[in-house]
């Protein structure tokens, strides 16, 4: 590949409903611009972009992919992302490694949460954007419906500048607006043929739009057109960039990827009218400070994917933003202050790497065995500075816990998923360290048995997925006295320790407090460290259902010893008699932990949602508009929430969101305790078996 200046670069994300098409569209421009010799298929499994063996068996995306192609004097960098929501961290990392985003919508579908999603992801970031109406070649494919309620969704500035010839079986075309041109398919190429009479109408009407939209983006040209004067092609052609650059036109496009229409004509829209780094300007840190788009400007580029691999190590995909980077090299990470040894550098190709001596502005590539990067870090000159907006990860939504298949697998699994979660930011693995299980949190059941099943073909391990258990705690409401006795003779020396402790609930959040309150000697100083030792160890392992005991004071205030039986550990055992017996007398309850919830939801939902978070236990604290949208605010126990990512996204088709957050302990219901003890029992039963 020739090595190509910044102004000539396109990086082009493709956003959109899943299904809609992303990854066939990105092969026929890969196809179509000969930067591959043979158009693969999603399913057959062999397309360019989708080469995990999880991608090839699902038949659908689940990583971002980017591959090159040149086209006329242009070099555009093709990113492909998922549809399906489970995988929103790779959208989210791609888009800050693009200039223009092509959302894809299905002509027969129309317009979906996706292409919602896809156009929220674009606005967050502020990206010019064109639609592609892909899939005209299907049965009921209407693209003026389509057209429509795009307009409606997005505003009167969407305007199509390629419109189809035909639909469904009958689809053989496109005809482009500003040049005047139709294009049909023709013994498997595209041939140049004059508008029919019955067309010419609409295209008059299209360019009128088009022409309206773009003179109001530029005095010059608004003077031109008032005045009554043409407006050249090539005038027409820059002030439509410039709009597109400034989001002030929105192109619709159109055609069938997997017949190769409309294709090429894509490709000439994107080298002719979406914005190149150059045209998208400086890029701008954290502190303010400002780099252009160019060579001569000092080395910064942001990471925007890692991927991780068994047998290359780490894989760093960055954007580089400003100057030029070299093999063998030195940068400093910026985001974490320490220098890194860039190794060879890499062109991406779907799953192949070329290496080259270098990466300039504008350019997408990749450099193995970073020590310190993560996704999201800046790279730059150590002699000058910047670092970038960190990307913005949605938190996890849906937690499993982990258990191996085969035993003495645990610390292959810990090695494999901690690789794993380098490799995706919105994937989390923690040891719950109430119930010791190992849990696994992420966007969704998908999203997780995706990153289990790569655990098993990468690292080869196999996991059993199962709901995680909740992290009750114990506690008591009552004050009471208890004594411990722990006296024993069987021959030789005898074992004796004798406590009384007064226990007594603290408010919530107090934690423990031991108290000695020993006079006279009645237990001597030094079995009292014993004697609170004793007591912590049990509150660890809990008296009603095994789980850990919060906010008591325990006084130590009588006993006895015996001179020569006594000992530390008689005091401790005499201690954790005295606290069990004493819990279970003070009204013992059992404590739940309760979420703070805050569900973003479109208002036609809201009664659903409503309905569920009384449903589940949720107290209401409150509503508040957002946007077209209402965020509802509600404490929910925990208990409730296990499976609430998948229950949301059935509810409302996935149009709504949610975040979580611990906020308190209650105390659980009686009806509710009395299950959950007895479970718990059970299952303390079954492993002591």
């Amino acid at each position: 590949m020739k090595k190509h200046t910044v102004e000539t670069m396109r990086n082009l994300v493709l956003l959109g409903h899943g299904g809609s098409g992303k990854t066939t569209l990105a092969e026929a421009m890969l196809y179509s611009a000969k930067a591959i010799e043979r158009f693969g298929k999603v399913d057959d499994g062999n397309s360019t972009m989708d080469y995990d063996p999880e991608e090839i068996k699902r038949k659908i995306s689940i990583s971002t992919s980017i591959a090159p192609l040149e086209y006329k004097e242009d070099k555009v960098n093709i990113i492909d992302t998922p549809g399906f929501f489970d995988f929103v961290g790779e959208v989210k990392g791609a888009v800050r490694a693009a200039d223009v985003a092509c959302i894809v919508v299905c002509a027969v579908s129309g317009v979906e949460v996706g292409t919602d999603k896809a156009w929220g992801y674009a606005d967050e970031q502020n990206l010019p954007r064109v639609f592609f109406i892909n899939k005209m070649d299907r049965e009921n494919a209407n693209f003026d419906k389509v057209l429509t309620d795009l307009r409606d969704k997005y505003g009167k500035n969407v305007i199509p500048i390629r419109i189809p010839v035909g639909a469904a079986e009958t689809f053989q075309g496109v005809i482009d607006i500003l040049e005047h041109k139709m294009y049909l398919l023709e013994g498997g190429k595209m041939v140049e043929k004059p508008i029919p009479a019955e067309y010419e109408e609409k295209v008059a009407e299209y360019h009128q739009m088009l022409t309206e939209a773009v003179v109001e983006t530029d005095d010059e040209l608004l003077t031109k057109y008032l005045e009554g004067e043409t407006i050249g092609r090539e005038e027409l052609m820059a002030g439509a960039r410039k709009a597109i650059t400034n989001e002030q036109v929105i192109p619709v496009l159109v055609g069938s990827s997997l017949k190769l229409i409309g294709i090429i004509s894509l490709l000439d829209a994107v080298v002719d009218y979406i914005p190149s780094p150059v045209d998208r300007g400086a890029i701008v840190g954290v502190d303010g400070t400002k780099r252009l788009p160019s060579e001569d400007e000092p080395f910064s580029a942001l990471v925007f994917k890692t991927m991780a691999d068994p047998f290359v190590g780490k894989l760093t995909l960055f954007r580089v933003f400003s100057g030029v980077v070299k093999s063998d090299s030195q940068v400093y990470n910026s985001s974490r202050e320490a220098m890194e040894r860039i190794g060879q550098l890499f062109l991406i190709k779907g799953k192949t790497q070329e290496p080259v001596d270098q990466l300039c502005a504008g350019d997408l590539g990749a450099v193995a065995k970073l020590q310190y990067t993560f996704t999201g870090d800046t790279l730059c000159d150590k002699d000058k500075v910047i670092v970038y907006p960190p990307i913005q990860f949605p938190d996890a939504k849906l937690s499993l816990a982990v258990e191996p298949k085969a035993k003495g697998d645990e610390e292959k699994i810990s090695a494999g998923l901690s690789r794993l979660v380098e490799e995706d930011p919105t994937f989390k693995v923690e040891k719950n360290s109430i119930t010791h299980e190992l849990v696994a949190s992420g966007m969704g059941d998908l999203h997780i048995e995706v990153i289990t099943s790569k655990l098993q073909k990468k690292f080869g391990v196999s996991v059993n997925l199962k709901e995680p258990k909740i992290s009750y705690k114990e506690t008591i409401k009552g004050t009471v006295k208890a004594e411990g006795k722990h006296k024993k003779q069987s021959g030789g020396r005898g074992q004796y320790g004798h406590v009384w402790i007064e226990m007594s609930p603290l408010p919530a959040g107090g934690g423990f407090e031991f108290v000695d309150n020993i006079f006279g000697g009645a237990v001597p100083k030094n079995y009292i460290p014993a004697v609170e030792k004793g007591i912590r160890e049990t509150m660890e392992r809990g008296v009603l259902a095994g789980y850990p005991v919060v906010d008591v004071r325990v006084s130590l205030f009588d006993g006895s010893y015996h001179s020569v039986d006594s000992s530390e550990m008689a005091f401790k055992i005499a201690a954790s008699m005295a606290f069990k017996k004493g819990f279970m007398e003070a009204k013992p309850i059992l404590l739940e932990p309760i979420m703070r919830l805050e569900v973003t939801v479109p208002e036609e939902y809201m009664g659903d949602i409503i309905g569920d978070l009384n449903k589940k236990r949720g107290k209401i604290l409150g509503m508040e508009p957002d946007g077209k949208n209402q965020i509802v605010k509600a404490l929910v126990p925990q208990a409730e929430l296990a499976k609430y990512a998948i229950d949301l996204r059935s509810m409302t088709q996935g149009r709504a969101d949610f975040e979580m957050a611990f906020d308190h302990y209650e105390e659980v219901p009686s009806h509710l305790a009395e299950h959950i003890i007895a479970e718990a029992k059970k299952h303390m039963v079954e492993e002591e078996e």
